[in-house]
């Protein structure tokens, strides 16, 4: 049997015309779903709800990894105590009160979790992590990390991390799609990459089998970069889990 991978979707609370107009629409973009089927699994959307700590074990007790999706809309800064500085969208308190529980559920009961771009960020902010509200405003002399799909900068991979064991490098060359990122990495969370202008690029929690956050998007699987590898290792931890259960 397949790993099942729950993977979350976005959210558009009737305000986005752009995604569904005035009506409650949950949506998500088909490369995360391909390549969770690709590289083994077997995904399954997950739409926010209107009582996640009620519903939140039960579709944990249902999967067996969680895999966290960017978004269009930003993280609001009042989940890691900070007032909006800059315009941006803030994501709806629908979709990140539902991330945060599942994040924080997920961790107990010991379920692997990969969270990418806006997912490394909702899982950095559950953990007590903040961010950068807008990279080219605070960080000095910073890349550009609005390119999209291209790859596009070199990371520094950090030796004896998890990030590093599977994709034996210590650099690689990513694509970037973002304008916020990590500030400070939540307690309990290792830095395990970073860009050539210091923005974090990769964490991971300390004293977990996998919980990874990426900045960049390797659900793309480039074949040009060792993203998949990424994926690979996500979903032979779920079928781990799968196999021996819940650890808590």
């Amino acid at each position: 049997m397949k790993p099942v991978i729950g993977v979350t979707s976005d959210y558009n609370g009737g305000d986005r015309p752009e995604f569904g107009g005035r009506e409650e629409t949950c949506y998500i973009r088909s490369r995360y779903l391909r390549a969770v089927e690709e590289t083994g699994g077997a995904p399954v959307v997950l739409s926010p709800v209107d009582d996640p700590s009620q519903t939140a074990p039960s579709i944990l007790d249902r999967i067996d990894g969680l895999l966290l999706t960017g978004s269009g809309p930003d993280i609001d800064p009042a989940l890691y105590g900070e007032r909006r500085r800059f315009p941006f969208r803030k994501m709806s308190s629908k979709r990140s009160d539902f991330e945060i529980a599942l994040i924080r559920r997920a961790m107990r009961k010991g379920i692997p979790i990969l969270g990418i771009c806006g997912g490394m960020q909702i899982l950095n902010v559950a953990g007590g992590g903040s961010l950068y509200q807008d990279i080219p405003k605070q960080v000095p002399n910073a890349l550009p990390h609005q390119q999209g799909e291209k790859l596009c900068h070199f990371i520094q991979i950090e030796k004896g991390t998890l990030l590093s064991r599977f994709l034996k490098r210590t650099r690689m060359k990513v694509n970037s799609a973002h304008h916020q990122g990590v500030k400070r990495a939540a307690p309990g969370y290792r830095v395990n990459a970073v860009a050539e202008d210091g923005v974090i690029e990769g964490i991971e929690a300390a004293g977990y089998p996998f919980v990874l956050g990426v900045q960049w998007h390797p659900e793309y699987l480039h074949a040009e970069d060792q993203s998949r590898a990424i994926f690979k290792a996500f979903l032979k931890a779920a079928t781990r889990y799968r196999r021996i259960g819940s650890t808590g």
